[in-house]
């Protein structure tokens, strides 16, 4: 994994070569997008970040914004971490189904979807992913795994 030590996501998108900046700035949009109120942008983890702030929620085990999603150039991929499906099985399979009903195939771990061009991804179906939960049901969600 490569974990750029940029400060701001400006300085991230500049440190990369031009074609791997304009996927990330492209996936990026769509994220800003379709991200529901009170999520906030920010670098972690040497990642493009998107998060709960620690002024909304600060009862994060690491005392940084509680991470909903990451997006990160990585050496030989891109990747997109959407912890909105990190322990929600139905979320992660209603994301795998629609993965494959757009005839794409899905690379992904535990949260993380891995893809080498932009043309990899159903651009509709990451929408609605990053739409999914808002950060009260994010909280809960948290929590709720926090507790076991």
């Amino acid at each position: 994994m490569i974990s750029s030590q940029a400060q701001t996501v400006a300085e991230y998108l500049e440190a990369l070569p031009e074609e791997r900046r304009k996927v990330v700035a492209a996936l990026r949009k769509v994220v800003k997008k379709h991200l529901p109120k009170g999520y906030v942008e920010h670098m972690g983890s040497g990642m493009i970040g998107y998060g709960i702030p620690l002024e909304r929620y600060p009862n994060t085990y690491n005392k940084q914004p509680l991470s909903y999603i990451a997006l990160a150039a990585q050496k030989n991929y891109y990747a997109l971490y959407l912890m909105c499906l990190y322990s929600d099985d139905t979320r992660t399979k209603w994301f795998a189904d629609a993965f494959k009903k757009a005839g794409k195939k899905l690379d992904m771990g535990k949260s993380c979807v891995r893809f080498k061009r932009l043309e990899d991804l159903p651009m509709d179906v990451i929408a609605q992913a990053v739409a999914s939960v808002t950060p009260d049901e994010y909280i809960a969600i948290y929590e709720s795994v926090k507790r076991k």
